[in-house]
């Protein structure tokens, strides 16, 4: 394209143009807009051309390097158009434990394409990828942006069918798990509107308590006593790290010449953990009070929701709440006649595990690559636009309200010392009743196994589980008679994590696991650090090599040597993530890894389709 071509303006359809100035009118910096603006354009044309990538750059006044090697990063965005049906299929470790492998190869049978490719009538386009936040819907495909759980191949060909025909076809959201009949176990508190007709509509919402925590907050409660009962509370940081909320809140700077902003982070991107997705889809409101709760404690005018770009349709729901919300006077200026402004807003992510880091998700949320900072300055003081910033996960501040509306102590009360309240326990892999459970902190590891879990499948042993995500340390079976809380598990040598807990029976290969681990984080390293951009890389080659049988005796050990260098020497957690699972399994297996030195894999057979890089 001619820089004269590039200077003048595209015509933008009517409805893509609003949605522009609407997506500009957001933030306080333009570039901001960026990758929300380039998303919705994929979403009209298909794929993000030239022309269309010219015409975002003039109107966010950056030129086409700063677009194109910002796009260039996330992967959903592309630069050419896909099939009409984007059939995108994940093989990542709970869908790999339930048939999701299986599933790659019948779609590619079937449709006689490959990995990125396209049918010769472009009706269909197969892509294999990471997590798409469906784990206890195992085996899942998401075409489009509608998600298809717990798939056979009959329910395969079934679906081609439909789509082939143009017939039009339910998706199934999230209907796995997260709506069930309450076991015993279950203290629900931040799910206890699931199941309720029309939960996710503010006039339901206002008739189970909804915004009445905001009210008192308001109202009745200074700032420093939101802080104060948030930390009686003992709600611990629900992303993974565990961090104490209220304390994180209190060191914000009461005075601050800049603009102060709450973030939450939902982009649920982690293998394993799929808890976010429902709390938004059928809770909305209960996050954006909570976050407008926080807003009130920091002194905060302006917070911003980054959902994944999978989570499209999950967008749409929150969206629709937060206009709700300002109609009723939930948001916007002088909220309830207090003088309190608050203005909240999505913000779509377009495929980057990186950007689950709070200061990659700060960089991708200002327009730019997801690339971590250096810390310190901390958020706190120094985060979104140079602003302090608080940066909580869906469900911790989901929890908010509840916390407010019934006092810290009682939520403290339901879990155990130092590890209040309750967590979103997502159960998957080779498990009877694959689910999501909201259970109190401190429940034993086993006996969630075994009861809400209904036990592994099909009668098998059990061999190991990852407790809380596909980047803590793995237990063996003789490990979990654990109480599930930070402190416990911790001392079990694992991490609680993001909750998402994959349960591993007696014939799976733990080489095979370790490698497609390492697939994930090889696949999703930012690349700015040489430690895990390198390391990464060459884990999941001498993984895959090993498993293939080309290893030697001396790979051993110089597998776990290599993760063991990771630690501690990347710029943000990534290349921890990577290696604490890879220690765990070099050392609790040694054995599978000698095994595979006498020849051929003794447990399922490799996973010879996977093509990520």
């Amino acid at each position: 394209m001619s820089p004269a071509e590039q200077a003048r303006p595209l015509q933008i359809p009517a409805t893509l143009d609003a949605k522009f100035v609407q997506l500009i009118g957001r933030y306080p910096i333009k570039r901001s807009a960026l990758i929300p603006m380039m998303m919705y354009a994929q979403d009209y044309y298909g794929f993000v051309g030239d022309d269309v990538l010219a015409e975002i750059a003039r109107r966010l006044d950056l030129n086409m390097t700063q677009v194109t090697e910002t796009l260039a990063y996330y992967s959903m965005l592309r630069r050419k158009p896909m099939g009409k049906y984007h059939i995108q299929v994940c093989t990542n470790v709970s869908c790999m434990l339930r048939g999701g492998n299986e599933t790659l190869a019948h779609l590619r049978k079937r449709l006689s394409i490959g990995h990125k490719e396209i049918t010769p009538s472009g009706t269909f386009s197969l892509e294999e990828v990471e997590c798409m936040g469906a784990c206890t819907g195992a085996p899942c495909v998401q075409v489009n942006y509608d998600y298809f759980e717990q798939l056979t191949p009959i329910l395969v060909d079934e679906l081609l069918e439909q789509l082939q025909t143009g017939m039009k076809t339910k998706p199934v959201a999230c209907t796995t798990g997260s709506i069930h009949e309450r076991h015993e176990l279950e203290v629900p508190v931040i799910s206890r509107r699931f199941g309720i007709e029309n939960s996710r509509k503010i006039d339901v919402y206002r008739q189970h308590d909804g915004y009445k925590a905001l009210e008192k907050a308001v109202r009745e409660m200074t700032p420093e006593a939101i802080i104060d009962e948030v930390k009686k509370s003992n709600l611990r940081g629900r992303g993974g790290a565990g961090f104490p909320t209220g304390m994180k809140w209190s060191f914000v700077p009461k005075d601050s010449p800049k603009p102060k902003y709450i973030l939450c982070n939902a982009d649920e991107s982690e293998p394993g953990t799929c808890k976010d997705r429902p709390l938004m889809e059928h809770d909305p409101h209960q996050l954006i009070e909570g976050i407008t709760i926080a807003g009130r404690a920091i002194g905060s005018k302006q917070g911003y929701i980054y959902i994944r770009g999978e989570y499209r349709y999950v967008l749409d729901i929150v969206d629709a709440a937060l206009a709700e919300a300002y109609a009723a006077g939930y948001l916007g200026k002088n909220i309830l006649g207090s003088g309190f402004d608050f203005d909240l807003y999505t913000h779509t992510g377009a495929g980057a595990y990186e950007c689950g880091e709070e200061s990659a998700l700060m960089e991708s949320l200002e327009g730019k690559r997801g690339y971590p900072r250096i810390k310190p300055p901390f958020p706190a003081v120094v985060g979104l636009y140079g602003g302090p910033t608080v940066i909580n996960n869906v469900e911790s501040l989901s929890a908010v309200p509840s916390i407010i509306l019934r006092g810290g102590e009682w939520y403290a009360g339901l879990g155990t010392p130092k590890n209040g309240g309750t967590r979103m326990l997502c159960i998957s892999g080779h498990v009877n009743h694959p689910g999501i459970y909201e259970v109190p902190l401190g429940l034993n590891m086993k006996r969630a196994i075994e009861e809400l879990g209904g036990g592994v499948r099909d009668g098998k042993k059990l061999k190991a589980v990852i407790p809380g995500g596909s980047s803590c340390p793995l237990l063996k079976a003789d490990e979990i008679d654990i109480a599930m809380d930070y402190d416990s598990v911790a001392k079990a040598g694992s991490m609680l994590g993001s909750g998402g807990m994959v349960v591993i029976d007696e014939d799976t290969c733990m080489v095979d696991m370790a490698r497609r681990i390492m697939h994930f984080y090889a696949h999703e390293s930012c690349g700015w650090c040489i430690p895990c951009r390198e390391g990464t890389a060459w884990l999941r080659k001498m993984l895959d090599r090993f498993h293939d049988g080309g290893g030697t005796s001396e790979d051993i050990p110089l597998i776990g040597e290599l993760a063991q260098n990771m630690l501690g020497k990347t710029f943000c957690p990534l290349g921890d993530a990577a290696a604490m699972p890879t220690i765990s399994i070099v050392k609790k297996w040694k054995n599978e890894f000698e095994d595979h030195l006498k020849g051929k894999c003794a447990y399922r057979p490799a996973n010879d389709l996977l093509v990520l890089a």
